[in-house]
């Protein structure tokens, strides 16, 4: 049986039941304990479930499918923050800039998460804030009440002040041609700032942006590593953003 396929029995078999086990799944899929074990630990590292001795509970949130989500009826922003998961790894220092789908990652944090992250995204910080293991360093400058977010030159003077391991960037455009481009000048001057002292960078973008351009030129793809979107990654939609060495999600 394909992986997919045994992804999708364990989340629906979670569905109805408090737990799996990896001996009932294995009987299941007629597989071994250790195929079983590590299609969990995967599950886990994308915030599908919760991984226990000997098996497996459902979070509260009901997750995903990656090739189906209408069975799961998840939204576009919960399925890229689902897909950002397996990217966080203990320990790492993170940029979170603006957004909601940035804030919906955080919402989607496993209760155990150890980070350092470096925000100008003040609707974040609750969210945040419920994390023992999350440290917090919030940018200043100017607030921007529609975006919830600290814009201007102090913001990005203090991000430049930080190397980070991986820095999720909230989108407003991404095509071929002009790469990331931003609708306000100063939250593209912040993404600047964040990508100069970011060893990984994430875009995050939803579907309807692809294809897409705004006035102001955040950076062309060959900046980037890796594009998560709400898509299936073999979806056509995506096919002129490959091969821009750009790892799609």
């Amino acid at each position: 049986m394909i992986r997919e396929k045994r992804f999708e029995h364990i989340i629906s078999s979670l569905k109805n039941t408090d737990m799996v086990t990896y001996s009932v799944m294995s009987a299941d899929l007629s597989v071994s304990e250790d195929t079983i074990r590590r299609d969990i630990d995967y599950l886990h590292d994308n915030g599908l479930l919760s991984k226990v001795r000997g098996g497996a509970i459902s979070r509260n949130k009901n997750p995903l499918s990656f090739q189906d989500r209408t069975n799961f009826q998840s939204t576009e922003k919960e399925v890229i923050a689902m897909k950002a998961q397996s990217l966080l790894k203990p320990g790492m220092t993170v940029f979170m800039d603006g957004g909601t789908t940035v804030c919906a990652i955080a919402e989607c944090l496993p209760t155990n998460t150890s980070l350092r992250v470096i925000t100008n995204n003040i609707a974040l910080i609750p969210l945040l804030g419920q994390f023992r293991d999350i440290e917090v360093i919030v940018l200043g400058g100017n607030y921007d009440r529609d975006t919830q977010t600290n814009t201007g030159a102090r913001t990005c003077d203090e991000a430049a002040q930080f190397v980070v391991d991986l820095y999720l960037m909230g989108t407003c455009a991404i095509s071929k041609d002009f790469g990331i481009t931003a609708s306000m000048r100063e939250d593209g001057a912040v993404k600047k700032a964040m990508l100069k002292g970011s060893k990984k960078v994430v875009v995050l973008s939803n579907s309807r942006k692809i294809g897409t351009n705004e006035p102001f030129v955040v950076c062309g793809l060959q900046d980037t590593h890796v594009l998560i979107t709400e898509l299936p990654s073999n979806d056509p939609k995506l096919d002129e953003l490959r091969f821009k060495n750009l790892k799609i999600i």
